[in-house]
Order: C-alpha cells, then sequence, then structure tokens
C-alpha cells in the first residue's frame, strides 16, 4: 500500500498563486510514483479561527469542521505544505489549521513547496518550523523553493517549473518517502 502524501495549499486569500504550484506538484509526485498524492487546498476547508474548547492534545472535538480536518490530517503519512511568504512570515491560515490538531501530526514528515519574491518563501518555511517541533513533526530541510514565482505562470494560469524545481521535487519526494516510512513504523 502506497503513503499517502497530503498536499496542503496553504494560503486562503483571493489572487493567490498557490493553487497553481500546488496542481503542478500533485501532478508531479503521481508521476514520481513514491506516494499516493491527495490535493488539500485549506479555502475549501473554511477553519474559523481556532475555536476548539479543549486542548487538542485530549482529541475531543467539539465542532464538525475540526472532525473533518483531523480525520484530514490524521490519513497522510506525509504532508508538503505549499505556502507562500506574507510579510516575512507564513500566512495565517496555515499557522491556524495545524494548532487545530495535535495528534493527529505526530511523527509525520513535512516538506515544502514554497514561492515568493526573492526568497521563494523560505522565511515562510522557517517561520513554521518551531510550531512543527511542537507538534512531533518532523520538518525536513530538502524544499523546493520558488523565488519571483510569476514567472512560472503562464498565460492559462498553469505552473510551468525550471530544471531546479523539478530536480529538488525529486530531491524532496525521495526524503519524504525515507522518513515516511521510517516514521509510520514508529506510529504503528
Amino acid at each position: 500500500m502506497a503513503l499517502r502524501l497530503n498536499i496542503i495549499i496553504a494560503s486562503t486569500r483571493p489572487g493567490r498563486g498557490g493553487p497553481a504550484v500546488a496542481k503542478w506538484f500533485n501532478e508531479f509526485a503521481k508521476q514520481d510514483g513514491r506516494f499516493e498524492p491527495v490535493l488539500i487546498d485549506l479555502a475549501d476547508r473554511n477553519l474559523p479561527i481556532f475555536d476548539e474548547p479543549n486542548h487538542p492534545r485530549m482529541k475531543k472535538y467539539e465542532h464538525a469542521h475540526t472532525r473533518k480536518w483531523s480525520e484530514i490530517v490524521d490519513s497522510g503519512d506525509a504532508y508538503v505544505f505549499v505556502t507562500p511568504e506574507y510579510d516575512f512570515f507564513a500566512p495565517p491560515s496555515l499557522t491556524n489549521a495545524m494548532i487545530y490538531l495535535w495528534q493527529e501530526w505526530n511523527y509525520k514528515p513535512a516538506g515544502f513547496v514554497s514561492y515568493g519574491g526573492v526568497s521563494g518563501g523560505l522565511r515562510s518555511v522557517e517561520s513554521v518550523k518551531g510550531l512543527m517541533a511542537g507538534l512531533r513533526m518532523v520538518p525536513i530541510p530538502e524544499g523546493v523553493p520558488v523565488p519571483a514565482y510569476q514567472q512560472f505562470i503562464n498565460d492559462e494560469g498553469i505552473f510551468q517549473p525550471n530544471d531546479l524545481i523539478t530536480t529538488s521535487a525529486t530531491t524532496m519526494l525521495a526524503e519524504l518517502t525515507k522518513w515516511a516510512t521510517a516514521l509510520k513504523q514508529l506510529r504503528a
């Protein structure tokens, strides 16, 4: 049975570039074949600011949106967050979605496809790694930064990567596979 890779579009704001980048990466991961990729858009989840009365460690969710989010996250063996950088930080939609849960994230690896201006979203990635450590996730160092990402989106809205981006994606998927396989045994 293939490992499940939840690819999460982190930005929810109108006009975002995430869907184009994420659709490319989802297809890339399918063709790579190491994972069963599932594309998840936080905009579709419509999570309000964290509103559960109990601490996420208790896993006593009172709201349907949290229970559904719990099922989605729990189903993944690994995650790739497709995230922009907003004001040198991750989008609030990403940090909010992460703090909703605790056990569901535990002992699972995460990679990033980040996009933005000159930094390629790397400051966004670094801003959430501390949160991931608190959630007992394993953020891997290999990632796919995409600087000046608009240059890779054609007139039809399709993301067209260069060789450096696809090589980075291949490397990240190889590392995620190693970590996901090892950590799945730990969770068993």
